[in-house]
């Protein structure tokens, strides 16, 4: 069946039919969840914003109205997606919109090297080139070290290693937004590190 045939069913009251187009398009949701950063949350929040969308598509789409509904359903997912950046954007939560992406370039004329390419190590051909750029690299990790604390260090380790914020808390035994509100602080002291270094 295709999928506005199936929504008549779940306007007609079928809840099967409903739940069988919501885990259908789930994977939908996902790929437009990799797309947006919610400030303060996980990625599961931003895919719970998708899912909503995701069910308001299934309520109001119209078949009359000459629109796929994978079509119909995309947009419903990143209005509400983008709904709930602009909120958590708002005036009340200014500290957390003040923290720093470890993607963002930290120089503005420079635009391919970003704070996390100051975490990790650099390829380089000429050996005085390695020898100098270990040796940044180096003074750059000690004075990030001792600018974290300890909790912090830990935190930003696991981050870089590409652990997920549900896996460094359980490895840490603390909440998840404790992660969250760990590498706020870090992303905020690497940005006065490097703006006091410029």
């Amino acid at each position: 069946m295709k999928d506005e045939d199936i929504i008549t069913l779940v306007h007609q009251g079928d809840l099967a039919a409903q739940d069988f187009l919501m885990m259908k398009h789930k994977t939908l949701v996902k790929s437009k969840a990799r797309a947006y950063f919610l400030i303060g949350a996980d990625k599961e929040d931003i895919m719970q914003e998708g899912m909503i969308g995701l069910y308001k598509a299934v309520r109001d789409f119209r078949p009359d109205k000459n629109v796929s509904f994978r079509s119909f359903a995309e947009l419903c997912i990143n209005r509400q997606m983008i709904t709930a950046i602009k909120t958590a954007g708002r005036q009340k939560h200014i500290p957390l919109n003040s923290s720093l992406s470890l993607n963002r370039p930290v120089y503005e004329e420079q635009e391919e090297q970003t704070y996390i390419d100051l975490l990790e190590s650099v390829e380089e051909t000429s050996p005085e080139a390695l020898l100098i750029g270990q040796e940044d690299k180096h003074w750059m990790e000690e004075k990030i070290a001792s600018a974290l604390s300890k909790f912090e260090n830990k935190v930003l380790s696991y981050y870089l290693q590409g652990k997920t914020y549900a896996e460094i808390a359980e490895m840490t035994k603390k909440p998840e937004k404790s992660i969250d509100n760990a590498l706020q602080r870090v992303k905020r002291k690497i940005e006065k590190l490097v703006v006091k270094e410029k």
